[in-house]
């Protein structure tokens, strides 16, 4: 494509050619043209709606919108050649549409700007992500319900500060994800709704003197409402940060996972085994599985992190409305979403991959003391002890034991009498793990009867 034909886009004002470095600078072409389909779509409905309000012929948008469809065609054919010269994605269609239907194409941007037309396509391309995401949520967690079930009264070690805390369930841990990733649907699911205002229209900035209908617009692309304030339509990027936001909370939910998967496929834990589909061999050592899938979503995160970062930093000094600033907008968002879609998809098959290996998790369930606080209990409520002194009490069996050697049930009634005499055998009731985790019945507790119950909640809320 020639400078002239550039220069004609920009208009009568330039004429000199741009150089060739802010040709460089100023092209987004490179990257925007991902949101063709949506560019497109906006102009069909832009096309249809000038019709409509008869601003063009009936023809010139008939011409239009069908040329676009051919132009369409040719882009996801791969048979579409882009120009650096006309800038972006927006002007490599138009220019493209008036080679096809000559003159009618000159009248597609009558009443709207880049602007808008940009703020419109890119809100279109990330509604399309957050249905992605959406859908990418929903399998992941079905499949944490899956294991969820398999598993809802296998004992394993609960931890805190990655130390034997008290005994859970394996069912109980995984729908902690599935709430966690609950959380995230919910998060896609409120910014999805917040962002489905249509910028078209706004035009550069003030609006149009030509009669257009925004409400057919917008419904046209399925949005709710067209946007209320036209400076705001243009300069809004709120949609992207919110898609980053909540791409990055949720990267880090999956990167607390990841870190679980990593620890407990280890030789030192073996409550799960990853596949092979999940997993990579080593160089040199013959024996080594290693979890690299699950160390690479580990460090997906620092990537849509700094999206995130990086948007929040091009946005914060920028006055109303539009900046040339803003064109940095999309790189970073294209970048999170596809690594957290490709993270989402690896977690979701470790998950319906792994199996848990049921001995290694009630072996460890009962090491570590960690009935230590069934007996305070105990203590509290059948010796009428204050908890404060059935701590003291618990703290005192666990020192015995540990400087014997030996678990809290392995203590004999004699041993445990000698540092209370209220103490009775029906203390072993409640020192074994199974036992723990059937009494922790209060609502969103560990006790299996609790883990069906949240499963069959959650089968309800994604069916």
């Amino acid at each position: 494509m020639s400078k002239k034909t550039s220069n004609q886009m920009w208009g009568g004002r330039f004429a000199a050619g741009p150089d060739a470095i802010m040709e460089a600078i100023n092209a987004s072409i490179g990257f925007d043209q991902r949101m063709a389909a949506q560019d497109i779509a906006g102009s069909r409905a832009h096309a249809a709606m000038l019709a409509a309000t008869s601003i063009v012929s009936d023809s010139d948008a008939e011409a239009m919108r069908e040329g676009l469809l051919t132009v369409l065609s040719e882009i996801e054919a791969g048979n579409f050649e882009f120009s650096t010269a006309l800038e972006d994605i927006h002007m490599n269609v138009e220019a493209r549409l008036k080679e096809l239907i000559g003159e009618p194409a000159g009248r597609l941007h009558t009443g709207r700007s880049r602007n808008d037309q940009v703020a419109t396509d890119f809100k279109l391309w990330v509604r399309d992500q957050l249905d992605a995401v959406d859908g990418a949520l929903q399998a992941l967690m079905k499949a944490l319900l899956t294991q969820a079930e398999s598993g809802a009264d296998w004992v394993m070690p609960g931890f805190t500060h990655l130390q034997t805390a008290q005994p859970v369930t394996w069912g109980h841990h995984m729908m902690a994800y599935v709430e966690m990733f609950g959380r995230d649907l919910s998060r896609v699911r409120d910014a999805r709704a917040r962002m489905n205002e249509c910028p078209l229209g706004a035009a550069a900035l003030a609006g149009t003197s030509f009669p257009i209908d925004r409400e057919m617009t917008a419904r046209e692309l399925g949005f709710d409402r067209p946007s209320a304030n036209s400076l705001d339509a243009v300069s809004d990027r709120d949609f992207a940060l919110e898609f980053l936001s909540a791409a990055s909370i949720c990267a880090m939910h999956l990167s607390r996972m990841a870190e679980e998967l990593v620890i407990w496929s280890s030789a030192q834990f073996r409550f799960v085994s990853l596949s092979d589909r999940f997993s990579t061999g080593s160089s040199i050592m013959p024996q080594k599985k290693n979890p690299d899938a699950a160390e690479l979503i580990r460090a997906k995160i620092g990537r849509i992190f700094g999206a995130n970062v990086a948007l929040m930093t091009v946005m914060k000094g920028l006055p109303l409305a539009y900046s040339k600033d803003m064109q940095e907008d999309k790189e970073q968002v294209f970048d999170a979403a596809d690594n957290l879609m490709l993270a989402l998809a690896a977690m979701e098959g470790m998950v319906r991959d792994m199996s848990a290996n049921r001995p290694s998790l009630e072996a460890a369930a009962g090491s570590g003391f960690s009935t230590a606080t069934d007996l305070a209990d105990w203590l509290v409520r059948v010796a009428d002890m204050p908890f404060r002194e059935a701590h003291h009490v618990t703290g005192t069996l666990v020192a015995m034991a540990e400087e014997a050697v030996v678990d809290l049930p392995d203590l004999s009634l004699e041993q445990m009498q000698s540092v209370h005499s209220a103490i009775t055998d029906d203390i072993f009731g409640v020192l074994g793990v199974h036992n723990s985790v059937a009494s922790r019945t209060s609502y969103g507790g560990t006790a299996p009867e609790q883990v069906r119950a949240q499963i069959a909640r959650w089968k309800e809320v994604l069916a």
